[in-house]
């Protein structure tokens, strides 16, 4: 079986500094995120997901901490998941109604395959944790263009499971971990549209002194 990805080189190896790519160029200039409704079977198998997330951990991580992690739903897992999270809304939210339980029962079952990206700080007491989060949301980037590379659409969703203490606890969080968000990966059902992007030049100004 082909690779999707090369293996890492050994630590120490001398690497490019620049790897020009006018492939790549064309790659991000155009990447797009899946419609989450638009995202069906089949997901990405054991071997190709963990291929997907290794080549998504090559992020900038200062003094190498790892600030991340990642909790996969898949398979019997995901309706599990939902039906457990629907308690959870119930607890937590009085006034939610059949078709709101319903509704997030229903959210892991949007793709054959869920990837929770945790960030996790740690406390080294040199690294600020503001720096540590960006460094995960660096890796929630990758993991898109890795999936896309790899054939498969991928949608990076927050909602309220992303927010709520009691989903926390249900995935096992613990200290200052948060959920980064869910990404939903698998087929597309059907291609996304161009939307509307931001004008580069209303964005950029330059420091005069």
């Amino acid at each position: 079986m082909t690779k999707l990805f090369p293996d890492a080189p050994s630590v120490g190896t001398p690497m490019p500094a620049t790897r020009e790519s006018e492939a790549a160029r064309e790659f991000l200039a155009l990447r797009r995120s899946a419609n989450k409704a638009c995202i069906g079977g089949p997901g990405p198998d054991a071997e190709t997901l963990d291929a997907i997330l290794t080549a998504a951990t090559r992020v900038p991580d200062h003094r190498r901490l790892s600030p991340w992690r990642f909790i996969i739903l898949d398979g019997d897992a995901r309706r599990a998941f939902g039906e457990k999270a629907a308690e959870v809304h119930k607890q937590e939210n009085e006034f939610a109604s059949d078709a709101d339980l319903e509704a997030t029962k229903a959210l892991p079952l949007r793709a054959p395959c869920v990837v929770v990206l945790v960030s996790s700080p740690k406390d080294d007491n040199k690294t600020p944790v503001w720096e540590q989060e960006l460094s995960a949301g660096a890796l929630g980037h990758n993991l898109l263009l890795s999936a896309n590379a790899a054939g498969y659409a991928g949608s990076w969703l927050t909602e309220w499971i992303s927010f709520s203490r009691g989903i926390n606890e249900l995935l096992g969080l613990s200290g200052r971990e948060r959920i980064a968000g869910y990404f939903y990966l698998g087929k597309a059902t059907a291609d996304p549209q161009e939307r509307a992007r931001p004008e580069p030049s209303d964005l950029i100004s330059r420091w005069q002194g």
